[in-house]
């Protein structure tokens, strides 16, 4: 399954929630969330612009890709 890792914009425990939350109900993801460093990574088959992209920023936090891992 592919890696990806993403930059979000989280500055608390609840930020990180949200962000587990919105991933938890997309499915098909497995995911680590570094909160000190406001990085997520993320192993699944879904598309990075479409699908993880567009989910995460749902979390109404700032969001940007930074590389397949």
């Amino acid at each position: 399954m592919p890696k990806h890792e993403f930059s979000v914009d989280m500055t608390c425990e609840g930020c990180s929630n949200t962000v587990s939350w919105v991933l938890n109900k997309l499915g098909g993801v497995e995911f680590d969330i570094d909160l000190p460093n406001k990085k997520v990574c993320i192993n699944s088959e879904h598309s990075v612009d479409i699908i993880l992209l567009e989910t995460l920023e749902k979390t109404g936090k700032t969001v940007s890709y930074l590389n397949p891992k």
